[in-house]
């Protein structure tokens, strides 16, 4: 089919001369909803170019090191903060799960698929991030858009930060309140816009720790914003559970502001070696969002043996707080060699490292060049991040070497002065 593009627009009425017949409305043909997937010829392209840097497949790994194509290299593209993933204890957890409750609980939570598991995690965590309650989703993603599409009602009003995370962005847009974008990490807009507001519920969401910049939120001012115009504050703490505070709580422990965020979310999947999300926040909303969330009660639940790994890494985190030390040495040692080569490392203050290289393709041979070598790390470009910032998102762990660190500054060194980076 052709895309009614390709036509000039019908007229409302037809043409007509002294002598000419009339001229019939022009037809549009229907427009296939494949076209789209036909006109994307970008992917065909890098991969001809063998530069394309998504959906490789691993066959085996470690805590720290990957094999793809029978090659082993060192991972650096991973969110394994802890170095969980690998642990003895988190493995045996999860398979003494699945002898006792099987692959899978086969239903959501809301029904039959809520095991004592679930409620174990919700009591720990509602401990360690000091809320009164906690709710387990089935993934970080389900989260925000469960908690956010639940809580934003039609009178209501949203402000997230530009680079919050796509599961942010997606919670608003099935929310029925209205949206409200501010500038990356600029709080005068905010209140600028906060200023604006007509009235009805206003919610604040930021990232706790940036995903892709590794910077962290002023929280403090945005606590003042909060308490200034009647608003809720919520914080995604994806990648700052298990690394941010004194204990792995998050940004809100950070920050000792914990009573000042309504809402603290976390996803499983980076520090706790699993897969899953949570909110923790007051009994009342917690409560509530059990009973209006849709991703929650129209999704199966977490699988007993991802629980397992989950609660077995809490205990780990609370009972080895070297790991979190660790990981911080590691984060800034890489940051300070990075840096010392030249390369641009935009104002990352956490394990997440982002080396921005700016041009798309030169970022893909960039990953092609560290992948041949032995590094594997991650290619980002728009819209993941903002036209023209495409980098390579390198992430740290509690269990890299100073070995594997110093292979990874030396092929990073090499990479860059061959391709004019640095």
């Amino acid at each position: 089919m052709k895309s009614s593009a390709q036509h000039a627009p019908a007229q409302a009425y037809p043409r007509t001369g002294p002598s000419e017949e009339p001229v019939a409305a022009a037809v549009t043909e229907p427009s296939d909803v494949f076209a789209k997937a036909h006109q994307f010829t970008r992917l065909r392209e890098v991969q001809a170019m063998g530069l394309y840097p998504y959906f490789v497949p691993v066959q085996a790994s470690g805590s720290t090191e990957i094999i793809i194509n029978g090659k082993r290299g060192v991972m650096v593209g991973s969110n394994n903060y802890l170095g969980f993933s690998h642990d003895p204890r988190v493995v045996a957890a999860a398979q003494e799960a699945i002898a006792t409750y099987g692959t899978a609980c086969t239903g959501s939570r809301f029904l039959n698929g809520n095991t004592e598991l679930h409620e174990r995690i919700e009591d720990r965590l509602a401990k360690l991030t000091g809320k009164e309650a906690a709710l387990v989703f089935s993934t970080g993603f389900q989260t925000n858009l469960g908690v956010i599409s639940a809580l934003v009602g039609r009178d209501d009003t949203v402000y997230i930060d530009k680079l919050d995370h796509a599961s942010v962005v997606d919670g608003c847009r099935l929310a029925a309140g209205d949206t409200v974008r501010f500038r990356h990490g600029d709080l005068d807009d905010l209140e600028a816009k906060l200023r604006q507001s007509n009235g009805g519920g206003k919610l604040i969401v930021v990232d706790g720790v940036f995903s892709m910049e590794g910077d962290i939120v002023d929280l403090p001012r945005l606590a003042e914003l909060r308490a200034r115009y009647d608003a809720r504050l919520a914080v995604d703490d994806a990648h700052a559970i298990g690394v941010l505070g004194k204990t792995g709580a998050g940004t809100a422990e950070h920050f000792g502001l914990t009573d000042q965020v309504d809402l603290i979310i976390g996803t499983f999947s980076k520090s706790f070696a699993s897969i899953g999300g949570f909110v923790a926040a007051d009994q009342v909303v917690i409560d509530y969002l059990k009973h209006h969330a849709r991703s929650l009660i129209f999704s199966a639940s977490m699988p007993p043996s991802a629980c397992a790994a989950v609660l077995a890494s809490i205990e780990i985190l609370e009972k080895e707080p070297e790991r979190r030390l660790n990981l911080w040495a590691n984060a800034d040692r890489m940051k300070v060699g990075l840096k010392g080569l030249g390369f641009d490392i935009g104002g990352s203050e956490t394990p997440i490292v982002p080396v921005v290289i700016g041009d798309d393709l030169l970022t893909f041979e960039f990953w092609r060049q560290l992948y041949d070598n032995g590094v594997f790390a991650n290619a980002v470009v728009a819209p993941a991040v903002p036209p023209h910032a495409s980098r390579i998102r390198t992430s740290y762990s509690a269990t890299h070497t100073p070995d594997q660190l110093d292979f990874v500054l030396e092929v990073f060194a090499r990479v860059g002065k061959g391709l004019g980076v640095i």
